[in-house]
């Protein structure tokens, strides 16, 4: 493997995309396929980018001349762009800094790092990290309610604002890269070895203990006064659903094509699942975010933000802090030219008649 890019480098990266090479060059070839990877065909994993480049720009003119302000809202708290980076796992795959790094140049950007529950570093590590920027834990039920309660206990006392469930992962999707190279999760910081189950379920193993149903959502609201986000929905039938119990928001999403594949792409139902709930509850989004205009083509849609996950992946392993930091500086850079030229100057000027 190859060094990190330096600053001279970095600088001279223009797109999320090219981040990409340079990541594959950084990291063992499982670790790659791992994080690159979708499940079965892989063809939600396609079309998950290609959705969002459908659409086209209806821009509006002669707008007047006005100040751009790129900030977003998440659960009522502003960012600085409508932007968040998305839970993923063992970022130690892409750099020996993970998630504290990735955590570092998401608060130097000012927007919320999501942490997952899967990661190379315990919850706390990325608090002490970042102890006064915008934390979220991104929780999977682990072994059973009672250890998982405890997660979401550990997560209130390290000082995380939200706890965002992912709820489509009764068992891992059928990964054929992760087959070949027979690919074995590193150990989960968050969890004590004995209940560590990670690597076998690259075998195979029956995952029921890990099964969430709608009835344990009000359960998980006990545990902490903390907004419960539900990640993972991708039908107006669940939407409303949530909607019902109570929760704070949803993420749409299809777990970046690594669950079932042929799903939905997130872009052919974002709009439909916005006009169903969208006055009751806050959605996001993930899954395909490439550029900025597919930044901006999710808020017309009806987004409330954005999550971004792969690009970012690359960009830790390129350039560790400063590499994320550059990816994120480059979709404020899109997203500062995109705003005047579809002839608006924020967040709320976007619309849905700016897109066909």
């Amino acid at each position: 493997m190859v060094g990190r890019l330096g600053a001279a480098d970095l600088a001279a990266i223009a797109a999320l995309d090219e981040f990409e090479v340079h990541a594959r060059g950084r990291m063992s070839p499982g670790g790659f396929d791992y994080v690159a990877g979708g499940a079965w065909d892989e063809v939600t994993l396609l079309e998950n980018v290609q959705a969002w480049r459908r659409y086209r720009f209806r821009p509006r003119v002669l707008t007047g001349p006005a100040a751009i302000d790129l900030s977003g809202r998440f659960l009522g708290r502003p960012a600085a762009l409508p932007i968040a980076v998305a839970p993923m796992a063992f970022q130690a795959l892409a750099h020996p800094g993970g998630e504290v790094a990735m955590a570092r140049a998401a608060a130097s950007a000012g927007v919320p790092f999501c942490m997952s529950t899967s990661s190379s570093v315990t919850l706390e590590a990325v608090a002490a990290a970042i102890p006064d920027d915008r934390r979220w834990f991104q929780l999977y039920n682990v072994e059973d309610l009672e250890f998982t309660r405890s997660l979401v206990e550990r997560a209130v006392a390290a000082g995380y604002q939200a706890i965002v469930l992912t709820v489509d992962l009764p068992v891992l999707g059928y990964r054929l890269r992760d087959r070949h190279s027979g690919f074995r999760a590193p150990r989960m910081a968050n969890l004590p070895p004995e209940l560590d189950r990670t690597a076998d379920r690259y075998r195979g193993m029956d995952q029921r203990d890990f099964t969430l149903a709608w009835a344990d959502i009000a359960t998980v609201k006990t545990w902490s006064s903390l907004p419960l986000m539900l990640k993972g929905i991708l039908t107006v039938d669940d939407a409303r659903l949530a909607v019902d119990a109570g929760v704070a928001g949803i993420v749409v999403s299809n777990h970046g094509g690594r669950q079932l594949d042929r799903s939905v792409a997130t872009a052919d139902v974002l709009e439909e699942i916005v006009s169903a709930v969208g006055d009751r509850l806050e959605v996001w989004v993930d899954g395909g975010i490439r550029s900025g205009l597919d930044v901006v083509v999710a808020l017309a849609l009806g987004a409330t933000g954005v999550l971004v996950g792969r690009p970012l992946y690359w960009a830790l392993a390129a350039g560790g802090q400063a590499g994320v930091e550059r990816a994120l500086a480059i979709l404020r850079e899109e997203l500062s030219a995109a705003f005047p030229l579809l002839g608006v100057s924020d967040v709320d000027g976007i619309e849905r008649s700016h897109l066909r």
